[in-house]
């Protein structure tokens, strides 16, 4: 019998989950992963995987802490209750009306506490079979922070190099293909971590990257080696945590050396989607204005007026990028890099490099 059609039993009680380590998230088996948290705590972060039923809206929720503050614990616990019960039944009779006796959840909430027991209790009456995650989103942040702030990196770190409009990110995605391990901190980010780099959606908060990251991790072999995209400490916003950067700065490199008027071709059909946005490329250069006279401020506004993409791409990499890449390579030259030569970086190249990036990694 599918456990779908099983018969409820109603009035079992909720069991209790210990999440142990970062991977044991892959091997649960549950319908659903329930947030019950607001709305706002949600969107800050979030178990992998989770859907979000809040039981307290933004709104109520503040609401029941300014009482618990300024009145009481009881008054405030009362009135929660009546607001937790009112949004269950809610989440009855819509997103929970469909299903049937043998669909089984796994409830949180920040500590494991009230909101989500609340809530886990009255699906157990209701018949399903509910287990509760112990210590809440808490519990899930702790892995996270113990992973990618407390743990040493576990294999052998490579970084690949190049200087911009080397198309790194999409190197690392065709060793990825080809069976290499990788960590793609752009991909993690959602940023091609440059001034232009901004990409649909935004990006994650520093706690959804920080859990993003440590899922990969946590799935690396020690016994293999990682490739590792050449950062800054930051991609766009967010912080790289300091042992992956540590472990960044110490580690030999393969380094891409392409023409520059490869990349620039490279840059203009990478950035299509995004020059074409009115308005987006010129923000972008005024932006600069700080470290430009204005008169190479007033050149390349010029060529993107023009839509010569190809010959802005030339001019920031000659004028802005490279320079500023030679300094950060000095900074963080170490022993044992490896420079590959790379005439071309069309689509059909990049598997060619990927395999010659791997040798030269020791993949």
């Amino acid at each position: 019998m599918n456990r779908n059609d099983a018969s409820p039993s109603a009035g079992r009680e909720p069991a209790t989950l210990l999440l142990g380590t970062i991977a044991a998230l892959d091997a649960l088996d549950f319908d659903a992963i329930i947030d019950v948290r607001s709305p706002a705590e949600f969107a800050e972060d979030h178990v992998p995987g989770a859907i979000n039923l809040p039981v307290l809206s933004n709104e109520e929720r503040a609401r029941v802490g300014t009482i618990y503050k300024q009145v009481s614990a009881f008054d405030a616990r009362k009135i929660g209750a009546a607001l937790v019960a009112r949004n269950a039944a809610a989440h009855l009779e819509s997103a929970l009306s469909g299903l049937s006796g043998g669909w089984r959840p796994m409830v949180y909430c920040w500590r494991g506490g009230q909101r989500s027991g609340s809530f886990a209790s009255i699906l157990a009456q209701v018949g399903w079979r509910v287990t509760l995650l112990a210590g809440g989103y808490k519990s899930w942040r702790r892995l996270v922070v113990a992973e990618v702030q407390e743990t040493p990196l576990r294999p052998p770190v490579v970084v690949l190099d190049g200087n911009t409009g080397s198309a790194k990110t999409e190197v690392l995605a065709a060793v990825a293909a080809a069976g290499g391990q990788v960590i793609d901190l752009e991909g993690l980010a959602n940023h091609r971590g440059s001034l232009f780099g901004a990409m649909p959606g935004g990006q994650p908060s520093q706690k959804a990257f920080e859990g993003r990251l440590a899922r990969v991790l946590a799935r690396l072999d020690p016994a293999r080696p990682v490739l590792v995209e050449a950062e800054s400490s930051r991609v766009g916003d967010l912080i790289v945590p300091r042992k992956l950067w540590a472990a960044m700065c110490a580690a030999p490199r393969v380094r891409l050396a392409v023409p520059l008027e490869a990349r620039a071709e490279y840059l203009a059909r990478a950035y299509a989607e995004a020059a074409a946005e009115p308005g987006r490329l010129a923000a972008t250069i005024n932006q600069m204005r700080r470290l430009h006279p204005a008169e190479t401020i007033a050149d390349w506004l010029a060529l993107a007026e023009a839509g010569a993409h190809a010959a802005l791409a030339r001019a920031l990499m000659h004028e802005h990028y490279d320079p500023r890449y030679g300094r950060q390579r000095i900074r963080h030259a170490v022993a044992g890099e490896v420079e590959l030569p790379v005439a071309r970086l069309y689509p059909e190249d990049l598997p060619g490099i990927a395999r010659q990036v791997m040798a030269a990694a020791g993949f």
